[in-house]
């Protein structure tokens, strides 16, 4: 079993609730170090003083912010650790929303809450059994390595997952940050817009999603320490211009629908047997052409 990385209380109402806090996922990561163009030494990053250029230990560093014109406050980890609300040990539950509401751009990070011990145990399933139930989740404030997060808390089958979520003012305003965006539209361009969604719909499989580039990594890494030279070549698609964009939408839908029909392999079949019996004719009429020669050449030899 892994370790806890936050332990504490989930409190709603008199209610508390004693859990521990888990990674419920993990990225692909491939580490490299630095070195050198052209020499195997190693390049080191290390903390030095801008003003002595000399290497400064760890915890002889504070901290330091920026008020401006050259001056900074300086704050203790200590005081950080003094003003945290709760202590950084209370998962405070302000409310319960319908997950159905909650726009997934709030979400940032999954973490799976499992009950400290055995005795409070069944606080916690009354808990995630209740929020699956009605189908809601807590709103929550807590603190974990010296910042404060917003959360949900919900059911998943027999664990409750708690979201870090991105509170409002850290969410971009869409106009700001891309300028004017198009129009809404209408008409038959929509309508085969969502004829093609609708036959490329499918049920949702996570496990038929591969990290392609992580794996392109490894196989250039294993190329490489073989002395062999990879080369990906990928072409980039051409955006689709408005005046082609109809035919597009009509070809597209037809193939998706051959494809959810199982008809994308007989279209194909179809196609290699009609270029075999074009290239038979082919064949055969160059055939019949050439052998007249063949009599000529036997009239003049006689």
């Amino acid at each position: 079993m892994a370790r806890s990385i936050w332990s504490g209380y989930i409190n709603f109402g008199l209610v508390s609730v004693p859990v521990g806090l888990y990674s419920a996922t993990k990225e692909h990561t491939l580490d490299f170090h630095q070195f050198q163009r052209g020499t195997s030494d190693r390049i080191r990053n290390k903390r030095v003083n801008e003003r002595t250029g000399r290497e400064v230990d760890y915890d002889k560093i504070v901290k330091g912010h920026d008020i401006g014109g050259g001056e900074y406050v300086v704050v203790e980890q200590e005081e950080l650790a003094d003003i945290a609300p709760g202590k950084s040990r209370s998962l405070e539950i302000s409310t319960f929303v319908d997950l159905d509401e909650i726009d997934p751009i709030h979400f940032q990070k999954s973490y799976y809450l499992a009950p400290s011990d055995r005795e409070n145990a069944s606080s916690y399933a009354l808990l995630r059994d209740a929020l699956a139930k009605t189908n809601r989740a807590g709103i929550a404030g807590f603190v974990m390595r010296g910042k404060e997060y917003l959360a949900t808390i919900r059911a998943d089958g027999k664990v409750l997952v708690l979201e870090t979520m991105y509170f409002a003012d850290e969410i971009r305003d869409p106009a700001k940050e891309v300028g004017t965006l198009p129009a809404k539209t209408s008409g038959k361009q929509l309508k085969m817009a969502t004829d093609l969604i609708e036959a490329m719909a499918g049920p949702w499989k996570p496990t038929d999603y591969k990290d392609s580039y992580t794996a392109r990594v490894k196989k250039l890494i294993n190329t490489k320490r073989k002395g062999k030279e990879v080369v990906f070549t990928e072409e980039e698609p051409e955006a689709t211009s408005s005046t082609d964009l109809v035919t597009a939408l009509r070809a597209s839908v037809e193939a998706a629908r051959a494809k959810r029909a199982g008809g994308g392999k007989k279209t194909v079949a179809k196609k290699t047997s009609a270029r075999k019996a074009t290239a038979k004719k082919s064949t055969a009429k160059s055939a019949a052409k050439k052998a007249p020669a063949k009599k000529t050449a036997k009239k003049k030899a006689a």
